[in-house]
């Protein structure tokens, strides 16, 4: 990764932030809920992905249809951020991996 590459990311970032800001209060907050999950089981190549820009699009249609957050995602937000990743591999499947070839099982 060059100089140029970290640079882009780096506006990348700081224009998604802008985006986050942007929205109502209770959407920031919802969001910054999904971001720390994510954060912490999320999925393998969040960094690379565009899951996060992804759901602020969402949001930013939802506050323009005048839905409240919680009409879009519904009233559990760790069922809604499982349900997006449900199909893609997370650090928490790659740990168990880990644990089952340390110990010698097949993980079942």
């Amino acid at each position: 990764m060059g100089v140029q590459d970290i640079i882009e990311g780096k506006r990348q970032w700081r224009a998604h932030v802008a985006r986050v800001k942007a929205l109502p209060p209770d959407y920031r907050i919802v969001y910054k809920e999904i971001q720390r999950y994510y954060f912490k089981v999320g999925p393998v190549g969040l960094a690379e992905g565009d899951l996060l820009s992804g759901i602020v699009d969402f949001f930013e249609e939802g506050v323009a249809s005048g839905k409240g957050v919680m009409e879009l995602i519904g009233p559990d937000v760790a069922a809604f951020c499982d349900d997006l990743i449900k199909d893609t591999r997370t650090y928490a499947d790659l740990y168990q991996e880990s644990v089952a070839k340390g110990s010698g099982t097949s993980g079942a």
